[in-house]
C-alpha cells in the first residue's frame, strides 16, 4: 500500500510561500546592489533619506532621482489595494495569484534591459515589484512578516526566541522556527543573486522570475483552482 506524502500548503499565509517570496527578496535586493551601482530597491527608507539629504544640499537633479522608486512603491501598495475590491477580486479570481503573474512578468522584462538602461527605471521596476510583495503577501499563519526586507523579521525571532527559550512559552517556539527560515530564505536568495547576477549580469534576475512562477504554480494547484473551475464548468452545463 502506497502513503501519498503531504504536499505542503501554499496558502497565502504559509511558511512554504513566505519562504520562496523571501529568497525572491533576497536575490532582487542583490541583484540591484551589483548590477546597479550599490542600490538597494526593495526599502524606500534610503530613498526617502537620500531625497532629503540632496535637497537639502541643493542637488535638486539628484533628489529627483529618488522619487520615481517611492511614486511607484506607493502605485503598487495602491494596486494591491484596487484589486481587492469585490467586483475587481471577480474579475481577477484571484487577486493573489494575479500579483503573482504581474510580478513574474515585470521581473521578466527587466531582464531583457541592457546595462545602458538608467538605473533608476530598473530600482523603479524592482520597487514596484517589491510593494506589491509586501502588500499581498505579509501574514505568517497569524502574525505579520516582510519577504523584502529582513530587519522587522529579525527583531520577530529575536524576541520569540525570548520568549520560547527563556519564558518557555510553546507558541514563540513555532514563531521563533518560522521567523528563522523566512531569514534564512532571504539570506539564501541574497547568496543566490549575488553569484547569479556575477555569472549571468542583468539577465539574472529571470532567476527570481522563475522562483515566483514554481511559486505560482504550487500556489495555483494548492488552492485547488483548477477543480474548482471544472466544477463551475459541469454546473453551469
Amino acid at each position: 500500500m502506497n502513503i501519498r506524502k503531504p504536499i505542503p500548503s501554499l496558502s497565502s499565509n504559509s511558511v512554504t510561500l513566505a519562504a520562496l517570496l523571501g529568497i525572491v527578496g533576497g536575490f532582487l535586493d542583490a541583484y540591484t546592489f551589483i548590477s546597479r551601482d550599490g542600490v538597494f530597491a526593495n526599502a524606500q527608507t534610503g530613498n526617502i533619506v537620500l531625497f532629503a539629504v540632496h535637497s537639502v544640499s541643493g542637488e535638486w537633479r539628484e533628489s529627483i532621482h529618488y522619487i520615481p522608486p517611492i511614486m511607484a512603491f506607493i502605485l503598487g501598495v495602491l494596486l494591491s489595494e484596487v484589486v481587492k475590491i469585490p467586483s475587481i477580486r471577480e474579475i481577477v479570481f484571484s487577486y493573489r495569484r494575479s500579483i503573482l503573474i504581474l510580478e513574474c512578468i515585470v521581473l521578466f522584462i527587466v531582464g531583457f534591459m541592457p546595462s545602458s538602461v538608467p538605473n533608476i527605471i530598473v530600482t523603479t521596476c524592482i520597487s514596484f515589484v517589491s510593494s506589491l510583495q509586501i502588500s499581498t503577501f505579509n501574514k505568517l499563519d497569524k502574525w505579520a512578516y516582510n519577504s523584502t526586507m529582513t530587519t522587522g523579521n529579525l527583531r520577530t525571532a529575536t524576541q520569540a526566541a525570548y520568549a520560547a527559550f527563556v519564558e518557555h512559552n510553546p507558541e514563540a517556539k513555532i514563531q521563533f522556527k518560522e521567523f528563522t527560515l523566512i531569514i534564512g530564505s532571504f539570506l539564501f536568495g541574497a547568496l543566490l543573486g549575488t553569484l547569479a547576477t556575477s555569472y549571468f549580469g542583468n539577465k539574472a534576475i529571470w532567476l527570481s522570475s522563475i522562483i515566483l512562477l514554481i511559486s505560482l504554480i504550487l500556489y495555483h494547484k494548492d488552492r485547488g483552482y483548477i477543480r474548482k473551475k471544472l466544477l463551475n464548468t459541469k454546473e453551469e452545463s
